[in-house]
């Protein structure tokens, strides 16, 4: 983690949250709020900030052979703990501030796919009526394909609203897979770490929330399933999170 290009951002002070206004965070897969921005949303919180939240993907896919736990059950789960996370990190549980895509996890579609131009018009509504001023998308290079077509989806949804807000990229797969062509370039936007010290022990309470991804885990008969690593959780138990600001149009 210490070669991290991500940790050669300039620091802004926790107080920077407050100026971003009202948020919408898009996120791939439930976890991927607390993982990639949970300290930011905490933040937004604590300044009065509104924030709601668009889960992209179902997140079924984790423990795909799990037999005590059906693609519905495993949607369902996860789906509940995304929203116990959200409500950690201060983000009131209520269908008006949640918006789920009911995407496939691991194929999310992208730009020319079947289901895509249906998806981004979905968002592009919820974004024109939350009117937000900045919206929160994973890093446009984050190596997971369902990473890169939310940010494909959101671009899309985006290009529809007359005014976009500002977009924050955040980082999760990118810290510990990206490649050098997948890392950013000084044009496509300006690099800051944010302080979240003040929030860090609420952010690792809201990952915790994802009990089905965090060891032992709750799905028990998937030996193939998926866990979060130690070492991919030590980069999310940094007091600080990395974002890229891109460029207005």
């Amino acid at each position: 983690m210490s070669d991290s290009p991500f940790l050669t951002y300039p620091l802004r002070p926790a107080s920077y949250a407050a100026a971003l206004g009202a948020t919408v965070v898009v996120v791939p897969h439930p976890d991927d709020e607390a993982l990639g921005c949970g300290g930011l949303l905490a933040l937004l919180r604590q300044a009065g900030q509104p924030v709601a939240a668009v889960l992209v993907s179902d997140g079924s896919m984790s423990h795909p052979h799990s037999r005590d736990f059906s693609a519905v059950a495993r949607r369902e789960l996860r789906y509940a703990e995304f929203r116990h996370a959200l409500s950690v990190l201060g983000i009131e549980e209520s269908d008006a501030n949640v918006q789920y895509l009911h995407q496939p996890d691991s194929r999310v579609p992208t730009e020319g796919q079947p289901g895509f131009a249906e998806a981004a018009g979905q968002l592009a509504a919820f974004l024109a009526e939350k009117q937000p001023a900045t919206v929160l998308v994973p890093w446009r290079r984050d190596p997971h394909p369902d990473h890169r077509a939310t940010s494909q989806l959101v671009a899309a949804a985006l290009a529809q609203l007359p005014q976009p807000p500002r977009r924050l990229e955040y980082v999760v797969w990118a810290w510990e897979r990206a490649a050098p062509a997948d890392l950013p370039r000084p044009e496509e936007g300006t690099g800051f770490q944010l302080d979240i010290a003040p929030v860090l022990a609420q952010k690792q309470r809201a990952l915790a929330a994802h009990r089905s991804q965090l060891a032992p885990g709750i799905i028990r008969d998937d030996p193939s399933g998926f866990l979060l690593s130690e070492g991919m959780l030590a980069h999310f138990a940094h007091p600080a999170e990395s974002f890229i600001e891109a460029p207005q149009p």
